[in-house]
């Protein structure tokens, strides 16, 4: 029996590691995150402020069987999404933090997976060298990415657990009150539009570039594999879809899926054409049955502006993952009308 710790078990990555291990029946799997979660026959959630050193470890002296850490905690900067891997302190910490507190704990720590992203490469500042490859060069300037897996791998030197690092890009899924899903942001969008009586339009400047995304189970898979795959130890992959897209090619069959018609590039400033539009979604939950998330709650528009506005190629190459025993793959364009169906018929959006 394995026994799992995931650092951020509420969030668009966490969830879905925690639904995957504990769907398993050699892992026990326990959450960490700031809101209790839900107990399950092999999971049990604990809420802990991670930014706390005494409360951190208080409440994690007692996971001594921990054999692998999963860590997927965030916090967000303020201002726009670009600007979040600015955010190093508290991500710093709240990986050190509870790191050394489960290690302290656990004598049989075998591995850490640590969840970074494609930002490493700096692909929110601008064009960069695609597809990119894991050894590529650090992006110049500040990015927190490189304070945490900086102070992992110092941390680790001459223990006899290891790390791996993962680089995903732009995670699809579902977690309320979460600020890194693409999802709910296109579904609400195109809901607030459609009662509007308005056309499914682009809201960014990222019409014609290639484009990759991460879905979250998938990513979940892969936290999986690196932390039972010996070839991971100590390693950096990245981990996407596996295949490439222009939303250009993407927005009519999204807009489908809503039976509204697509139209073209109108960018605008999702953030500010949202801030009034509280009231409106309110009414549409009542009008349309549901169920009760509030407006702020299920989505951030910061990151929808982040993600339609990068005008320039997003790619990064996975074929180190592949030669290291990863092969899954999915079906982006598949995947997006896949999950926003499901946003439809689980009442998220109607």
């Amino acid at each position: 029996m394995k026994s799992a710790v995931v650092v951020g078990a509420q969030g668009v990555i966490g969830r879905y590691i925690v639904e995957k291990l504990a769907s398993l029946p050699d892992w026990q799997v326990t959450g960490l995150s700031r809101r209790r979660g839900e107990d399950g026959p092999r999971q049990r959630h604990v809420p802990v402020d991670l930014l706390n050193l005494e409360d951190t470890k208080r409440k994690l002296q007692d996971l001594t069987h921990a054999t692998h850490i999963f860590y997927a905690a965030f916090q967000a900067g303020s201002g726009p999404a670009a600007d979040y891997a600015k955010n190093i302190a508290a991500n710093r910490d709240m990986l050190a933090n509870s790191v050394s507190a489960i290690e302290s704990a656990a004598p049989g720590l075998q591995r850490v997976v640590l969840v970074t992203g494609t930002k490493y490469y700096g692909s929110h500042l601008g064009p960069f060298k695609t597809p990119a490859r894991e050894d590529d060069p650090r992006h110049a300037g500040a990015n927190y990415y490189f304070d945490q897996i900086d102070w992992l791998a110092g941390f680790q030197k001459g223990k006899p657990w290891n790390w791996t690092e993962l680089r995903p890009q732009t995670l699809c899924g579902f977690a309320p009150g979460t600020a890194m899903s693409i999802v709910p942001v296109i579904a609400v969008y195109a809901a607030v539009l459609k009662e509007l009586g308005r056309p499914l339009a682009f809201p960014g400047t990222a019409w014609t570039s290639l484009y990759q995304v991460t879905e979250s189970s998938h990513l979940a898979n892969a936290a999986l594999w690196a932390a039972t795959e010996p070839r991971c130890a100590n390693q950096a992959y990245n981990i996407t879809n596996g295949d490439y897209f222009r939303w250009r090619d993407l927005w009519p069959k999204i807009a489908a899926v809503f039976g509204m018609p697509a139209a073209g590039p109108e960018p605008l400033a999702l953030a500010g054409f949202m801030a009034d539009k509280a009231p409106l979604w309110d009414a549409m939950v009542k009008k349309h049955g549901l169920k009760p998330y509030r407006f702020d709650e299920v989505v951030a528009w910061p990151f929808g502006d982040y993600v339609f506005n990068c005008n320039w190629d997003v790619m990064t190459n996975v074929t180190k993952s592949r030669q290291h025993g990863f092969h899954e793959v999915v079906d982006s364009e598949e995947m997006f009308v896949r999950l926003l169906e499901r946003f439809r018929a689980e009442r998220i959006v109607p």
